[in-house]
């Protein structure tokens, strides 16, 4: 499966509002659980059996709690046994498919 997440805290008391230091915290659990991800502006992407992708996500989750009074967790899933890297390979199919319809 690929879940797509995006987490962050809200009651920050910070004047900027920015979330950077708890999107940092949850990018590292992320990056540390060595399955494959992406992160961009507004999600990041972590590919695995639903356990392990769970796990990762509610890890990165509670990385966050500490920096507001609450969180928000956003998480869109294609779940498609028997498929692996899909992470990249949709991005590669799609790529072809421009290709094709350019020619």
């Amino acid at each position: 499966m690929i879940v797509a997440f995006s987490v962050a805290p809200s009651g920050t008391g910070r004047e900027d509002g920015s979330v950077h230091d708890a999107v940092a915290a949850a990018v590292r659990v992320v990056r540390e659980s060595g399955l494959p991800h992406a992160t961009s502006s507004m999600f990041t992407e972590i590919e695995g059996e639903w356990d392990e992708v769970m796990d990762v996500v509610k890890r990165a989750t509670e990385a966050v709690l500490p920096f507001g009074s609450r969180v928000s967790l956003v998480l869109k899933a294609d779940i498609r046994p028997g498929y692996t890297g899909e992470l990249s390979g949709k991005l590669e199919r799609l790529e072809r498919a421009l290709e094709e319809t350019a020619d």
